[in-house]
């Protein structure tokens, strides 16, 4: 009765959500009395799998079919299915993300599942199994009770700090017999962004909005980016005017973060922009105008002209990284 972990992967490399799903995994199990079983799909080298031992996996089950190299709902489905069924699993956990929205309402309507997305919290035992999540647009919180015998859970990423260990896990090979059908949707190609911090993985964010005025002026908030070591990203209007590439894209229609830093400049902070980054830790909003609604949501406040402000906070980063080095 393990709990198992979808264990996602990109083009054979396991990222900081993976590990921090296993880790949460890891604690689960450890009050129940059991053990984390990663599934990896697709080929994955043995000493990436090795490594998943490290944040708590005490056993691997790697399905090594190339046509799992990329995601695909419907099979990675019947995979997960049938490593639940196999090892009598009552928990299982993937990351929420695209891969995890896809695949674990599917596990949870086949294994008859209780089912909560997007968890904020370990599950409270005392309680029953109750774990705390987002609702109306991260305007709420909701603390839902899994009554089933099987529960199925997608972790938020960024909420919980990842540890490296020193665990170890063993790995098995697991043959499933997939079909033609299954595989009706292919991915033809994949065009993968080089050079700069994944959206997803960032822990700094500088994100701009229609303040900005247009793309010519984005120069002054990659400087910034650049000094920081943090990722860009942007608000829906500015990727609908195609300033930036919709993969910069944050809010409730976009990409939903949850870094360390967030500095928001010339955004007006709408509601459906807080729903993709309200899990900040820490929220910098930088604005002209004083009654902008983001002000209310963040943790400073800067009330000033982006083309002034932006600059400047550049110039002392580049100073304090001077006097410290």
């Amino acid at each position: 009765m393990s709990v198992i972990v979808l264990a996602e992967h990109q083009q054979g490399s396991f990222k900081k959500k993976t590990f921090e799903a296993i880790q949460y995994a890891a604690a689960i199990a450890k009050a129940l009395g059991t053990t984390v079983t990663a599934v990896a799909l697709g080929n994955i080298a043995d000493n990436e799998l090795q490594a998943l031992g490290n944040y708590g996996a005490g056993k691997v089950l790697s399905i090594a079919d190339a046509r799992l190299d990329n995601m695909n709902g419907r099979a990675y489905t019947k995979a997960l299915v049938a490593v639940a069924q196999k090892e009598g699993a009552k928990v299982v956990i993937a990351p929420h993300d695209v891969t995890g929205k896809s695949v674990a309402p599917r596990v949870a309507a086949r294994l008859q599942a209780g089912m909560v997305a997007g968890a904020l919290s370990y599950p409270d035992l005392a309680k029953g199994f109750v774990i705390k999540k987002a609702v109306f647009a991260g305007k709420a919180f909701a603390y839902v009770n899994i009554t089933s015998d099987i529960k199925v859970i997608t972790l938020m990423p960024n909420t919980f700090q990842v540890q490296k260990g020193e665990g170890s896990a063993t790995i098995e090979k697991l043959d499933v017999a997939f079909e033609d059908k299954d595989f009706a949707v292919q991915v033809k190609e994949i065009t993968k962004v080089t050079g700069t911090v994944p959206l997803a993985e960032a822990e700094l964010v500088v994100s701009g909005g229609r303040g900005m005025k247009g793309p010519e002026n984005w120069g002054v908030l990659e400087n910034l980016a650049k000094e920081l070591g943090a990722a860009l990203a942007c608000s829906r209007p500015v990727a609908d005017s195609h300033w930036r590439p919709h993969y910069e894209h944050v809010g409730q229609t976009g990409g939903t973060i949850r870094p360390n830093l967030y500095i928001a400049v010339g955004i007006s902070g709408a509601i459906q922009h807080l729903a993709g980054v309200n899990g900040s830790k820490t929220i910098v909003v930088i604005n002209k105008d004083p009654e902008a609604p983001f002000f209310k949501a963040a943790t400073y406040g800067v009330l000033g002209d982006a083309m002034d402000v932006v600059p400047r906070l550049t110039e002392a980063v580049k100073k304090f990284k001077e006097s410290h080095n």
